[in-house]
């Protein structure tokens, strides 16, 4: 299917990245219809896209005609059903390879045979994703980088039999968002939580054995090695939770114990301790 033929987009998940994914692309003209389980969590999906939107305004990045229009362009529902005639699916539910397997099939069934089915995942094999489905050759990974309106990078990982077809409407997709497309193969991790996952599990070591406190460690990333912020801030601000999973993935798929999440990661995960999204994590919020 060439790009030139998508103008409706299914994403599926209303969380942070399943609202940023919608944002893009109904800043970039396409219809979105966004689902998740509930109406609420809808409803707030749109007040964080109104919110995002308003500030492209203020800054002068886009007109208030055009924030009217995606607005306009973007729908949402409680029911999959409701994406039998899109032409392009983006998933971004949990991290759990049984949820998105079980989501997969579905979609399988209710979509035209001919529509590409992303999944946004971070770490879950993309190849176990297309077996669920009789289009595996139309299932690939298109994993968006948080925050989705502003971060420019998209991975896109092949599964087994993903098609070169499928990749390049896929990248074209990107690059009407104004993003840049980077293959990687269905390794666990892929590229970016390959590395970056590691680092985030050493500054916890660090953190847990005494080397430094957070803001010390945080401080040395920042000014040493140039990074925007530090790795135990980026682990708040991704979720504690989250960096759990896609260690367990890593340990689990690559069989290395370097990839042994930190028994300090464990424990703050276990009191609910998770970063921005509840409060406390490594910092306060």
């Amino acid at each position: 299917m060439s790009t030139g033929a998508i103008t409706t987009i299914g994403v599926i998940g209303a969380g942070t990245m399943g609202n940023g994914i919608a944002q893009v692309f109904a800043q970039s003209g396409f219809r979105v219809r966004l689902v998740d389980v509930a109406q609420p969590m809808l409803d707030r999906a749109r007040a964080m896209i109104e919110k995002s939107l308003a500030k492209f305004v203020e800054k002068r990045r886009m007109s208030s005609d055009a924030r009217d229009a995606a607005l306009g362009r973007l729908s949402t529902t409680t029911s999959i059903e409701h994406l039998n005639d899109v032409d392009y699916v983006v998933e971004a539910i949990i991290e759990d390879v049984e949820a998105k397997r079980e989501l997969f099939a579905s979609l399988d069934a209710i979509t035209h045979p001919q529509v590409i089915l992303a999944s946004n995942t971070s770490s879950i094999s993309i190849t176990l994703l297309g077996a669920a489905t009789k289009r595996p050759d139309r299932v690939l990974g298109m994993h968006f980088m948080n925050p989705v309106p502003l971060m420019t990078l998209v991975e896109m990982i092949r599964g087994q039999s993903t098609t070169d077809e499928t990749i390049e409407t896929a990248s074209g997709l990107c690059r009407q968002l104004g993003k840049t497309p980077v293959e990687a193969a269905d390794y666990p991790g892929f590229i970016a939580n390959r590395i970056l996952m590691p680092m985030i599990n050493e500054a916890i070591f660090a953190v847990m054995e005494g080397v430094g406190t957070p803001e010390a460690i945080d401080t040395v990333m920042k000014l040493g090695m140039n990074h925007p912020m530090g790795p135990l801030t980026l682990a708040d601000f991704i979720g504690l939770d989250v960096c759990l999973a896609i260690l367990n993935v890593l340990h689990d798929g690559l069989g290395d114990p370097k990839y042994r999440p930190c028994p300090l990661l464990k424990r703050m995960v276990a009191a609910g301790q998770l970063g921005r999204k509840s409060g406390q994590g490594f910092y306060t919020y």
